[in-house]
């Protein structure tokens, strides 16, 4: 008598991850579609020899869709979507591995792996002029005014000259490697009366001005890593008269008169002389002809 015995498989072992949790670096500037985790790494074996199927999940709010996984049956993990450090700088990935479709009425066994990704900034941007203003709160982009002073013309000033809306100052935004910024003058320094102070950018005179000409400086303000990050600030310098007097008004009272009903915009007369408008005048002796 001959007896043939089948042996059945039974699906009774779950799928297993050589690496349940992965941890991975990933720059800020990492191009899209570059792989993150391996195929390799991220396969889950198993022993009833079943298809395994894959599915990714992110448990950080607002990181979904930047991570991918291939295909349902490649878990290899890409990049699927531009980083940017400023909205989120880590997150954490849950991979499954199943041994029966996700739609499948039958018992599957399931398997997790937690991949934990950490954001590390990149030298993406050029340094800002401060004080800046945020365009619709994007921290990308940062719009600084224009920098303003004063000098006497024919007088040498020895300080740093005092300039609005502040000094000349601007910083690294990628914050977390805040390289050092250096300055220098590139245009607008005509007969190079002005100079900067490369650290701190302070601005000085070399020489006193002559003419009431103004200026219109280019300060460049450069990373010391990397020349290729530089951002450039307009600097107007205005040269006047020394004020050595305040003004003053001729009268210390002035008395005027108006007539009942006129419309607006009408002149106000002098009290007394209804033909003469009142006219109100300041004087300065530093401008004894004006």
């Amino acid at each position: 008598l001959e007896i043939l015995v089948t042996i059945l498989n039974e699906n009774d072992n779950p799928p297993v991850f050589s690496q349940p949790n992965i941890t991975r670096d990933v720059p800020e500037d990492t191009e899209v579609d570059t792989v993150i985790v391996a195929r390799e790494e991220a396969t889950a074996t198993d022993a009833d020899l079943d298809t395994i199927y894959y599915e990714l999940t992110t448990t950080v709010q607002n990181t979904d869709g930047y991570f991918a996984i291939r295909g349902v049956n490649n878990p290899e993990i890409y990049l699927q979507t531009a980083l940017d450090y400023d909205k989120f700088n880590s997150a954490t990935l849950l991979l499954y591995a199943r041994d029966r479709p996700v739609t499948s009425p039958e018992p599957t066994n399931v398997a997790t792996a937690t991949i934990t990704i950490t954001i590390k900034q990149s030298d993406t941007r050029a340094p800002w002029f401060l004080p800046c203003t945020q365009l619709h709160n994007d921290t990308s982009v940062c719009i600084s005014s224009p920098y303003s002073g004063r000098v006497n013309i024919s007088e040498m000033s020895a300080d740093p000259l005092l300039l609005e809306p502040g000094p000349i100052y601007a910083v690294d935004p990628d914050y977390t490697i805040s390289d050092r910024i250096v300055y220098r003058i590139v245009g607008g320094n005509t007969n190079e009366v002005f100079s900067v102070n490369a650290d701190t950018g302070n601005l000085t005179m070399n020489k006193i001005v002559t003419s009431p000409d103004s200026f219109l400086l280019q300060v460049m303000a450069t990373q010391v890593s990397n020349v290729r990050k530089y951002s450039v600030a307009t600097v107007e310098i205005k040269v006047i008269n020394k004020s050595s007097f305040p003004p003053y008004f001729e009268k210390g009272v002035y008395n005027g008169m108006v007539f009942v009903g006129l419309p607006q915009r009408s002149f106000v007369y002098q009290a007394g002389d209804p033909s003469t408008p009142l006219v109100i005048t300041a004087m300065d002796q530093d401008f004894p002809d004006v």
